[in-house]
């Protein structure tokens, strides 16, 4: 499972590492790699994962990108796909995920880490999930914020020739990864449910998307470990 645009694996655990252990999954969460090759070496951890058999892969926002593209270059070596927030297909264009990454990105060049934070004006508990992601990447956050905000999405096309179980999760409150969104992503793939939540449950439940996306996952047709 891959962080989203900025977050970090520590998140990602929080999110996936109960939910799929409820199924018999067990997580590999890798560390982004900070900088302008961001998504190569995301990727790039994704096939070594799945070296001896097909893997589930999955992740958040453009997390969730990320390895839907890896199923496309890999359909016989993916098993599944969980997608939490996918956040725009194609291009990303005007996608309000793109815009937001590429603001904080010249924000922490101007105001600091801490700067941009604050300018965000974020929930008490996002602003503290960034504050230690963005920390972790070091001077490459700005790099690593611009290669996801330019980074085309699978295209629908693309989504439609990817046949294993898909599970998406999205929030009804999100409007940085419209719940639409996921939807479109759900009627490309040709097995694929979506379950939703609220921002303000994740909140306080972090693991409340990771059951979302294994419960689609589920009804799907993706089956337990």
């Amino acid at each position: 499972m891959l962080p989203g645009t900025g977050s970090d694996d520590v998140f990602v655990r929080a999110v996936f590492e109960i939910p799929l252990a409820a199924v018999g999954i067990r997580l590999v969460a890798p560390p982004p790699v900070p900088g302008s090759t961001l998504a190569e070496a995301a990727l790039e951890a994704l096939s070594t994962s799945a070296f001896a058999a097909p893997v589930l892969v999955g992740g958040v926002s453009f997390g969730a990108h990320l390895a839907a593209e890896w199923a496309v270059r890999n359909p016989d070596r993916c098993a599944g796909l969980l997608l939490a927030l996918p956040a725009w297909h194609g291009p990303p264009g005007a996608a309000p995920a793109s815009l937001s990454a590429s603001l904080s990105a010249a924000q922490v060049h101007s105001l600091g880490v801490a700067g941009a934070l604050a300018a965000g004006d974020l929930p008490e508990w996002l602003s503290t999930e960034l504050g230690r992601a963005w920390r972790g990447y070091g001077p490459k956050l700005a790099d690593s914020l611009l290669a996801a905000a330019g980074r085309a999405a699978p295209t629908l096309a693309e989504l439609a020739g990817v046949a294993v179980p898909a599970g998406l999760a999205a929030c009804v409150d999100d409007p940085i990864h419209p719940a639409a969104e996921a939807t479109t992503w759900a009627d490309a793939l040709p097995r694929a449910s979506v379950c939703t939540t609220r921002l303000a449950v994740v909140g306080l439940d972090p693991e409340s998307l990771g059951r979302a996306a294994v419960l689609a996952w589920l009804r799907a047709g993706g089956r337990p470990g």
